[in-house]
């Protein structure tokens, strides 16, 4: 961003588009209400202590820079089409947020409805961020995340190029349809995990789902633990090395899994090549 930035401080706005166009601003303690795209089309702006309250406040703008600053829940569908937006100490209650952006850094930031937030973004960076709400990450690419924390059903469904480090999902049907996703040192609880996923990758998680795992083209799961975890894996190529007993596994479709003890295996030879599977508990008894 461009130095010697016009300065705007404690102001009010209201109506539509009051800011429309602008550039090179830095703009502290200001609220933006009963006006929907107040920054609409906007370049090189600062924003310091800033509250939107109504619709669609950053839309088609690129280089932007918001901290402590809050979405209230009628700045709804608020940062869309938008280029280069980083966001730190941030509170956004509105819903819809972040559509078709490229170039994401989010820090310290929270979302209480994360209601279909972040889709069809690319080349995004969270590291501290706790969202409630379904459909999280949708379609979105290239993310790098660490130190989160979702609660909201359906999340990174057909995301791509993903790696997520110290965080907890509790998230069903996560990450379905995805593709080249890495979890680390993570722990998720859904049912349903990871179905039509392809390249899935597990490293040190801990895992609970009913019929988690399934449908998966190249799962991988490293030193992972699974706690009440039935009918995992059917019709999933897998390379499964489990630290705890597994309650039960269903028909995978080739690889192999070791864990210290299956509960319950199931193989119904009409419905997958029992040879294409290897498979080894540790505890014998």
């Amino acid at each position: 961003m461009e130095e010697n930035k016009t300065v705007i401080k404690q102001a009010y706005y209201t109506g539509e588009r009051p800011l429309f166009g602008t550039h090179n601003l830095s703009i502290y303690d200001t609220i933006f209400t009963d006006g929907e795209s107040p920054l609409k089309e906007c370049s090189d702006i600062e924003l310091s202590g800033c509250m939107f309250k109504w619709k669609y406040p950053l839309w088609y703008s690129k280089n932007i820079r918001a901290k402590e600053c809050v979405w209230f829940e009628m700045a709804r569908a608020g940062v869309w089409y938008t280029d280069n937006i980083e966001v730190e100490d941030c509170q956004i209650e509105a819903p819809k947020n972040f559509r078709r952006c490229n170039g994401i850094t989010f820090k310290n930031v929270s979302f209480p409805n994360a209601a279909e937030t972040l889709w069809s973004c690319q080349n995004v960076n969270m590291e501290q961020v706790v969202a409630k709400g379904d459909y999280f990450a949708m379609n979105s690419t290239d993310m790098k995340v660490k130190d989160f924390t979702l609660y909201g059903n359906y999340s990174f469904d057909g995301a791509k190029n993903v790696e997520i480090h110290n965080s907890r999902l509790l998230s069903k049907d996560a990450f379905w349809n995805s593709e080249n996703v890495t979890v680390c040192n993570s722990f998720i609880s859904g049912e349903y995990l990871g179905w039509n996923a392809k390249n899935l990758t597990l490293i040190d998680c801990t895992i609970e789902s009913l019929q988690g795992m399934c449908y998966i083209d190249n799962l991988v799961m490293k030193n992972c633990k699974l706690i009440n975890t039935t009918l995992a894996f059917e019709y999933s190529t897998v390379e499964a090395d489990i630290t705890s007993k597994i309650d039960s596994v269903i028909n995978p479709s080739a690889g192999y899994i070791t864990a210290d003890s299956i509960d319950e295996l199931i193989i119904e030879k009409d419905k997958i090549d029992p040879s294409k599977t290897v498979i080894i508990c540790r505890n014998n008894s």
